[in-house]
């Protein structure tokens, strides 16, 4: 029988434990040693959008020069805020492209309050607002400049798709143990948390004018386009000097200090009320990272009756 993952976060409410969550957990030293390794972080996971970074340095891989804040949402989860889809929108123009291109679903805003404006406006779902049409954009964009197909751009056969590949492997220092499907349509390729680690430490440490140090250098600069107002990606980014920090659903985080220390994890149910708290931890108890943001990310309310009761809470 397989082993059971660790707990770690804890959900209290009014003094009792109603649930845990659990999960696997590594964190690498600034030599890229382990030195924290909870659950089977060897085995393998989908990262989902924590491979965005990698997807990005394909992209520039491919030739196509993004810098800035479009190079920043080329590996972001956006909040579907307005100053997002504006430049989801310009980087489609850029290069003659429109909004028709992009193949992921349509959706409301990821951000809660993004999505309650949308509605009240009177907007609909649409593939703009999804939190990866920055990626998309960008990935259409490669294919644009490089005469590749527009219509099979998310095949894993594409060019770019096999870039975005060689990226992942060459940063994470795996290989891809099986490829899937995204909830934005794209190819999701599974690797191991320490690889993801390895990886997020790869980008942290990546020459300046390399792909890799490109995309990071972007996301430390722009880390509201990596996330958005209310997202916790963007107040360590930019709350942390030089932190690289990106979330996945299903309750998966990378992140890397510039020092070469990094983490990953996944939380097994896909809570990702347990990110916060979980990284909090991890980086305070093991990284020694001392920063206000960590206080605020410790702890997520339970609520009763409208009131705070309880608390979501790192547990290891």
């Amino acid at each position: 029988m397989p082993d059971i993952p660790p707990v770690l976060a804890e959900v209290v409410r009014s003094g009792f434990t109603e649930g845990r969550h659990r999960g696997s957990l590594v964190v690498l030293a600034p030599d890229g040693s382990v030195t924290l390794a909870l659950g089977d972080p060897e085995a393998p996971v989908y990262p989902r959008s924590v491979n965005k970074p990698f997807q990005a340095a394909a992209v520039l891989r491919s030739g196509l020069d993004l810098s800035g804040e479009r190079l920043a949402l080329a590996a972001a989860s956006h909040s579907g805020e307005d100053f997002h889809l504006d430049l989801v929108r310009t980087v489609l123009a850029e290069h003659g492209l429109t909004e028709s291109r992009l193949r992921c679903p349509a959706s409301l805003p990821l951000d809660e309050e993004e999505a309650e404006g949308f509605l009240a406006a009177g907007r609909t779902r649409t593939p703009l607002a999804m939190d990866c049409s920055g990626k998309h954009a960008a990935m259409l964009a490669a294919c644009a400049a490089n005469g590749w197909p527009l219509e099979s751009y998310l095949d894993p056969a594409h060019p770019l798709q096999k870039l975005v590949r060689t990226a992942l492997e060459e940063a994470t220092g795996d290989p891809v143990a099986h490829i899937g499907v995204d909830g934005c349509g794209a190819p999701l390729m599974a690797v191991s948390l320490t690889g993801l680690a390895r990886g997020f430490r790869a980008l942290a440490l990546a020459p300046a004018d390399s792909p890799e140090g490109r995309v990071a250098a972007a996301m430390r600069a722009h880390p509201e386009y990596v996330g958005g107002t209310r997202r916790h990606d963007t107040w360590l980014m930019r709350e942390i000097p030089g932190a690289l920090s990106k979330m996945g659903a299903e309750a998966v985080q990378g992140l890397a200090l510039p020092d070469g220390s990094a983490l990953a994890f996944k939380i097994e149910d896909g809570a990702t009320r347990a990110l916060g708290p979980v990284t909090a931890r991890a980086l305070s108890a093991h990284m020694g990272v001392s920063a206000p943001v960590l206080d605020r990310l410790a702890t997520v309310p339970v609520l009763g009756g409208g009131t705070r009761v309880g608390e979501v809470r790192a547990a290891f």
